[in-house]
Order: structure tokens, then C-alpha cells, then sequence
């Protein structure tokens, strides 16, 4: 287990996932938002799901996933969207 476990939101697998797109810190995370992280998780696991996508943000800022604003919920449900096909 590494860094990126260590944030909220963050178990092995989805950790695993970071590390095999490329990801393997916080500031890389970071730099690239959850939004791209989750693209890039999605392009090696077809099954990444919102959940997935709500808590790589939650991570971002430091959060539990549940507690990601309503606005930014909307937002990256939007984002979901027009991706999950």
C-alpha cells in the first residue's frame, strides 16, 4: 500500500488503479483531477463507476465522498454521463 491509500476514498484496488494509469501521488492526483484520473481508470476498467468518480474527488479534497457538495455531485454526474457508455 502507498501514499495514495492513505486519502480518503482510497482502498487497494482503486490505488492499484492509480498506479497502473501512471498515478502513483497526491500532487499527481491533484494536477490532474478526479474527473481525467477517472478517464484513465475507466480506459483499463469499463466497470469504473460514479461511485468510483465521487470518491477520487472526495480524496482531491480531502473528503469522504458523502460529504462532496451537492454542486460538485451535479457536476460530475454530468461529467459521468456523458461517458459511462
Amino acid at each position: 500500500m502507498g501514499e495514495l491509500s492513505k486519502l480518503p476514498n482510497i482502498g487497494k484496488v482503486v490505488e492499484e488503479q492509480l498506479n497502473q494509469v501512471g498515478i502513483t501521488t497526491f500532487e499527481e492526483l491533484k494536477a490532474l483531477g478526479s474527473q481525467q484520473a477517472w478517464l484513465k481508470i475507466k480506459a483499463i476498467d469499463d466497470s469504473a463507476c460514479i461511485h468510483r468518480l465521487y470518491g477520487i474527488e472526495g480524496a482531491i479534497q480531502g473528503i469522504k465522498k458523502t460529504q462532496l457538495s451537492e454542486e460538485k455531485k451535479k457536476e460530475l454526474k454530468e461529467f459521468y454521463n456523458k461517458f459511462k457508455g
